[in-house]
């Protein structure tokens, strides 16, 4: 078919290609192209950004700035005013999060000596109500970051307001079914750690005493006042 000649002009399609085609050809690239999605999303205050499910973290100056990625089937590119600002491996859901030790505060680097086994071990010294604290933290949030800062907020509130004090809000927290950091410095704040939960004022025995007659007393004696009334 390229040997044979065309019936309206001279030559065939193998002598077109060699003098208008081929002379035109490049090299193939050295890297295939990849096909990649862009999204436009705003940086959250522990500076990571969602992609698929994932965390990604950029320079934490970026934090409230919106950033562009582009993400392909091996990597995510993070893009501000046009220049990437952060390249990572592609991860998978289930894994949460990825971060660079480059993008934290220097604040963030310092709390680094701080490892999740080491945050656990230290809750349990304060109590086992802070402990359980400290795990659901650690294993609920939407990304290891979160539980980290919830957990190193703990130890500044022991620091503040004292580890004793630390493990009765965690107590309370966790008999009430609230799991959130911001709700046990509340209640430090708030001092209500320091009244009793109801179930507690529930359990404590009555109070015996010659002057206390109790309800007994009233019920038996309301006949006697009906008839001094008639």
């Amino acid at each position: 078919m390229n040997e044979k000649l065309f019936q309206k002009r001279s030559g065939c399609r193998r002598e077109l290609f060699a003098t208008l085609d081929r002379p035109a050809l490049r090299p193939l690239p050295a890297i295939p192209y990849c096909i990649g999605e862009w999204k436009t999303i705003r940086v959250n205050r522990d500076y990571h950004v969602a992609v698929n499910s994932h965390f990604y973290s950029v320079p934490y100056q970026l934090v409230g700035q919106q950033v562009e990625a582009r993400s392909t089937s091996a990597v995510v590119e993070l893009f501000y005013q046009g220049r990437r600002v952060a390249s990572h491996i592609r991860g998978l859901p289930d894994e949460k999060a990825t971060s660079i030790n480059e993008h934290r505060p220097k604040a963030h680097l310092a709390h680094l000596e701080w490892t999740p086994t080491r945050l656990l071990e230290w809750a349990a010294e304060v109590g086992p109500f802070t402990a359980q604290l400290a795990e659901l933290f650690q294993n609920n949030m939407p990304h290891p970051e979160m539980g980290y800062r919830a957990c190193m907020g703990m130890r500044s509130l022991a620091k503040k307001f004292t580890p004793e004090r630390l493990e009765a809000a965690a107590r309370r927290a966790m008999r009430l079914g609230i799991h959130l950091y911001s709700s046990v410095r509340l209640i430090l704040e708030h001092e209500i750690d320091r009244h009793p939960l109801k179930e507690e004022v529930a359990e404590r025995p009555a109070v015996e005493h010659d002057n206390i007659r109790g309800a007994e007393y009233f019920d038996g004696g309301q006949g006697d006042v009906e008839s001094c009334s008639s």
